[in-house]
């Protein structure tokens, strides 16, 4: 069990570690041997395998690159160009669809129990991640300071993100209904957190019933709340940290989403110092 050792010891998430030996097994059972055995050559056949039989989107390709990569540099430690070896496929770049503030507000009406809402609504006025927002705990929420801690959030991390007064409310609301001990947003398991699945069931019955066009899960709450502070005039590096991202390019990325700042922007024609003119009609046939 090395591999998982790795892992850990790398601090990745639940979730990476079991992606990854997931990725990993799946690579040995398509060849039937160790992955130990295997090499270069093994490697580049089951990219093209992934790529032309099994016909995989480039970001899940990118998925089993990665975990290939890990294995073979750092828990088999094979002295390897691994940009030449295991080269990762360009993955498209695609920008998400951003629910304006009204489309936020009617989704979020729209979800059928409270739970399910309570936590959806955490997403997007803190900006979590639903894994953040399911692993609240009451001691979490200071009303004192308004802010909420998120503890070993993605990345490992610690990090505080501003608690509203309506967002203050609601949980207020949420706590006295449910009456919760260790965990915020307890799960049917006693002792354990509602799960992403459970959340993620409310927030389909909710895009369902909003009657909405737009695509809608835990993660566009977050892209809206990052999207939509840019909007009101939140500097990048405030969002940055609130969104806990460790580049800010990564944060930079939603200059190209926030509306108030790209679409609304002169273009450089309505600078020129005259109209341009207007196109000259055209010519009557000429008839020999």
């Amino acid at each position: 069990m090395a591999r998982a050792h790795s892992t850990q010891i790398r601090s990745f998430s639940e979730h990476t570690q079991d992606t990854y030996l997931l990725q990993v097994g799946l690579f040995a059972r398509h060849f039937r041997r160790s992955p130990e055995g295997l090499g270069p050559v093994n490697i580049r056949s089951y990219q093209v395998y992934l790529t032309n039989e099994k016909k995989l989107a480039p970001s899940s390709i990118l998925i089993a690159t990665s975990a290939l990569r890990f294995l073979y540099t750092v828990t088999l430690k094979r002295p390897w160009d691994v940009e030449e070896v295991l080269p990762m496929p360009k993955k498209p770049q695609t920008l998400p669809v951003i629910l304006s503030p009204e489309e936020v507000g009617q989704f979020l009406s729209c979800v059928p129990r409270r739970k399910g809402r309570t936590v959806l609504t955490v997403c997007y006025a803190a900006g979590l991640h639903i894994s953040e927002a399911i692993a609240l705990k009451p001691t979490d929420i200071d009303s004192q300071r308004m802010t909420i801690r998120v503890s070993q959030g993605k990345g490992q991390k610690d990090r505080y993100v501003m608690l509203s007064d309506q967002l203050l409310a609601i949980l207020r609301d949420w706590y006295r209904a449910a009456r919760p001990t260790t965990w915020m947003f307890p799960g049917v398991i006693p002792g354990s957190h509602i799960t992403t699945n459970g959340v993620g069931h409310a927030c389909k019955l909710g895009a369902e019933r909003s009657g909405l066009s737009k695509p809608v899960s835990p993660h566009s709450l977050r892209h809206a709340f990052a999207c939509h502070l840019l909007e009101y005039g939140t500097d990048l590096r405030t969002i940055q940290l609130l969104m806990g991202h460790r580049s800010l390019s990564t944060t930079a990325r939603y200059l190209r989403l926030a509306t108030s700042k790209v679409c609304a922007t002169r273009s450089p024609l309505d600078l020129l110092p005259h109209p341009l003119p207007p196109p000259e009609p055209p010519k009557a046939p000429e008839h020999f």
